[in-house]
């Protein structure tokens, strides 16, 4: 039983720093975040009794039922689309299920990033009160055992290493009411009927320092990119007719554009959290850089443009309506870019932290407008089925992917890099 006060109270502990970096710059946003954190943990101490009678029951019923208890990943998007999703496929495949008969039940972690995303999960999975499970699952954790109980992970969490999503369709809808709400919603951003939009979401450290306050999240900034630099790829898209939406919960700053069919949705004050599942459930396709949004998009099958996506070795490869690029790294001790061969063959391909970068003396620059405009205007085209592939084109596809290392992160490489990408970076194949 002390195990269990102080696995709470460790929690606790843990998150002080932070909670005193705040407190002296006055963030009392992130205090209100940390002082409700604070009182989930107390919470979860008053239902110690109530979750322990809960665990016995569990596992007295244990021969006629399994009963299994895990939490979504509610507070962070990406993961909250993504990996929910592929527990489903994954489920519905029989991969990483009981043989017995097993009960599943689910509860949102706090805080929520999306209430109309988890309104969704909550219908098609069996999802619980967190008051009352959370305390479930510390104890069940705690006491030997319980491991049986605890509802076990995606194959590789959001990673689609069996290409699931190619073969199963989403496993979420809009009900007729909410499809009404979405079109009202279009035209209130100067959408008309019927027309075609595309989503552009990119990644900058405001949304983690703002929805969780209480960790801090500067190893992401590798994966921080200029909205600006996105300004032509959206302009041109217009003159193929598309409308454009800059998406984003939290963002640095504004799209700086003046055009009447390029939304900045994520600064106008129209955003919300409905129309946010919309919009990427409904786009053509989504330009995305290096953010966690792209997954929703993607779990609704919709095509997505990976602009600068890093890890380079953990592009996502799983479906051909993907297309990818990624940051080029400037080596600081040989004033140069490494090639795309020196990268994947090495552990740089698979660096997950800015400091890894930094400790390396690696330098990452973003693409530039030009090249943002080419690999979305190559999407624009394989999706009409006007794409010119030439035989040098496939050429380098097939360089790249014989360099590429497959691994358990992969299944079957379906995607593609971008074709003016690969031209760029002909040399670095070799």
């Amino acid at each position: 039983m002390m195990s269990f006060f102080q696995v709470q109270l460790a929690l606790i502990t843990n998150a002080l720093p932070m909670f005193i970096k705040h407190l002296k710059s006055g963030d009392w946003e992130a205090i209100l975040y940390f002082n409700n954190k604070a009182l989930w943990k107390i919470w979860n101490l008053l239902f110690f009794p109530f979750g322990m009678v809960l665990v016995l029951i569990m596992r007295s019923i244990r021969p006629f039922v399994l009963i299994r208890v895990n939490v979504l990943v509610s507070e962070r998007i990406g993961h909250f689309a993504g990996n929910t999703e592929l527990y489903l496929c994954e489920r519905d495949e029989g991969i990483n299920v009981p043989e017995e008969r097993y009960l599943d039940l689910w509860y949102h972690n706090w805080p929520i990033a999306n209430k109309q995303l988890a309104c969704m999960w909550n219908r098609v999975l069996h999802v619980g009160p967190r008051w009352l499970l959370s305390s479930v699952k510390v104890i069940n954790d705690l006491i030997p055992g319980g491991e049986v109980h605890k509802i076990s992970s995606n194959t590789q969490t959001d990673i689609d290493v069996y290409n699931l999503l190619d073969k199963f369709p989403p496993h979420l809808s809009f009900l007729s009411k909410e499809e009404e709400k979405g079109k009202s919603g279009l035209q209130a951003l100067g959408i008309p009927e019927g027309a075609p939009f595309v989503c552009i979401i990119v990644r900058d450290s405001s949304y983690l320092k703002k929805s969780v306050p209480w960790k801090s999240w500067s190893y992401h900034d590798y994966r921080d990119c200029d909205i600006q630099n996105y300004l032509l790829v959206a302009q041109k898209l217009t003159e193929r007719g598309y409308y454009v939406v800059r998406m984003g919960a939290v963002v640095k700053e504004a799209m700086n554009v003046d055009h009447p069919m390029i939304i900045d949705y994520a600064t106008n004050g129209m955003r919300g959290d409905f129309m946010d599942i919309y919009l990427a459930a409904h786009c053509s396709f989504c330009i995305a850089g290096n953010a966690g949004f792209e997954a929703v998009p993607h779990i609704f099958r919709r095509p997505i443009v990976h602009v600068d996506y890093m890890p380079l070795g953990m592009v996502h490869t799983e479906s051909a309506r993907l297309i990818s690029t990624t940051k080029k790294h400037w080596s600081r001790d040989e004033s140069r870019f490494l090639t795309l061969k020196e990268i994947l063959e090495s552990d740089i391909g698979f660096l997950w932290d800015s400091s890894a970068y930094d400790a390396k003396g690696i330098d990452l620059i973003e693409s530039t407008p030009e090249e943002i405009a080419a690999v979305g205007l190559e999407m624009d085209e394989r999706l009409k089925g006007s794409w010119q592939t030439t035989i040098k084109d496939e050429e380098l596809q097939k360089q790249f992917w014989e360099i590429f290392p497959k691994g358990e992160n992969h299944g079957e490489i379906r995607c593609y890099i971008g074709a003016h990408f690969l031209r760029e970076h002909n040399k670095q194949l070799d």
